[in-house]
């Protein structure tokens, strides 16, 4: 609905290349017709230059169709936007410009969900403290981790997205091994954002486990060694891989578990004092 000529030709491409079918609305009252006539499997939603109205819109869909997967894109976001999508239950959020390979997995990704629309919910939505809970699903990690892309965190892009990859890593962790990949399980997520730091907070349902014990893990490796764990891995019969807590240790200032080994803590130190968050959250 009301997509620029970019997102466009992206989702004509999309549905080119295979067996989707796209409708087009060019306003908010044609594309409300249109979801009020049809079931649709996903509404892409551009609320650039609507403002308020565009949130608006979007409770009308809501209203309209509970269960109606949503994406939402923009020209220009803010943390008050980003939440309020969370709670709205939009299934992905993108601002401009954004990478064309990761709206296209997104669209295709929600196409062939059979998730619901309650995996994220939002406990805490304050500036300097969000907490959600999250269903244990690797598709609801994706979609959390790009809704927190979206918050303005004033660091440059690389170390954006480290941080946005070493979160990512953490939680699939605890979806995986604390979580057993149980989507009947849950994980508590927090985002705290002070002066001097970015701080991401995981806890799993898990019994936890003792770093010193991961041998079969990198972060345990010799440094003279650094791909031996792998070899320990081949052994038990595990797939390969090992290497998401040490990543996630090297893209971030300090990672620090509890004593059991079921929450984790990372920290992003700012080097300059961020200016003061905008409409209510950032």
């Amino acid at each position: 609905m009301a997509t620029d000529s970019a997102t466009e030709t992206l989702l004509a491409e999309m549905a080119g290349s295979s067996d989707l079918t796209l409708e087009k609305a060019p306003g908010t009252e044609a594309g409300l017709a249109k979801i009020e006539a049809s079931d649709f499997g996903l509404v892409v939603l551009d609320i650039s230059g609507l403002g308020l109205g565009g949130l608006a819109l979007l409770h009308q869909i809501r209203q309209t169709r509970p269960a109606l997967k949503v994406l939402v894109v923009t020209a220009e976001t803010a943390p008050a936007t980003v939440i309020y999508c969370l709670r709205e239950q939009v299934y992905g959020y993108f601002s401009k410009p954004f990478l064309k390979s990761a709206v296209e997995q997104f669209v295709r990704q929600a196409l062939a969900s059979q998730a619901g629309l309650d995996e994220i919910e939002v406990l805490s939505g304050r500036p300097e403290w969000m907490t959600f809970r999250i269903r244990c699903r690797p598709e609801t990690a994706d979609r959390l981790v790009q809704f927190l892309r979206e918050m303005k965190i004033d660091l440059p892009p690389g170390e954006r997205e480290d941080l946005a990859t070493a979160f990512h890593e953490v939680i699939m962790n605890a979806i995986e091994h604390g979580a057993q990949n149980d989507p009947g399980k849950e994980l508590r997520i927090g985002y705290l954002r002070s002066s001097r730091s970015i701080i991401y907070y995981v806890q799993d349902p898990g019994r936890g486990f003792k770093l010193d014990e991961l041998q079969h893990a990198a972060i345990s490796n010799d440094p003279e060694s650094p791909a031996g764990h792998l070899a320990i891995r081949t052994e038990r019969g595990i797939r390969p891989g090992g290497f998401g807590i040490l990543m996630a240790r090297n893209l971030v200032d300090e990672m620090i578990y509890n004593e059991k080994g079921n929450e984790v803590i990372l920290i992003k130190y700012l080097k300059e004092s961020p200016s003061e968050p905008e409409g209510g959250l950032s």
